[in-house]
């Protein structure tokens, strides 16, 4: 089992930090390891027309814990890749902070997998995701 990293020495290692939409989404990773990573978003700002967390932003929420997650696994000789994701909405957010919390379910060679859990500030469930990433030889992208 891999040690929780610093969040801040991770960022300083991607070539674009957070990235521009986790930047504009105000994705915060609070914890990460291979195993499990943490982050919030705020629901204002995220929203669709009727005012409840878009189902977009919380697919991009699972997506970033689980590319992060799997990253870590990988790294330093592969890169991941999302290959699949799916999420089931099961409850509005209007307000708040909602916190995103992926767990590994799959640590390989070639791919990793991750279950995302979103809760709002309840503690209740907003949204349930998948998704697995791809390991790739890191040198094909250097």
């Amino acid at each position: 089992m891999s040690t929780e990293l610093d969040v801040e020495e991770f960022l300083a290692k991607m070539p674009q930090g957070m990235g521009a939409l986790n930047e504009k989404l105000g994705i915060e990773l609070l914890e990460i390891s291979a195993e499990r990573v943490v982050a919030t978003m705020p629901v204002s700002g995220n929203t669709q027309p009727y005012g409840l967390l878009h189902g977009g932003a919380s697919v991009a929420l699972a997506e970033t814990l689980g590319s992060v997650g799997s990253a870590l696994h990988a790294l330093p000789d592969k890169l991941s890749v999302g290959v699949d994701i799916n999420a089931t909405h099961h409850r509005a957010a209007t307000s708040g902070v909602v916190t995103g919390t992926a767990t590994a379910i799959h640590l390989g060679r070639s791919s990793a997998a991750y279950e995302v859990v979103i809760t709002d500030e309840d503690g209740r469930r907003v949204c349930t995701s998948r998704i697995t990433c791809a390991l790739i030889p890191a040198q094909k992208y250097s």
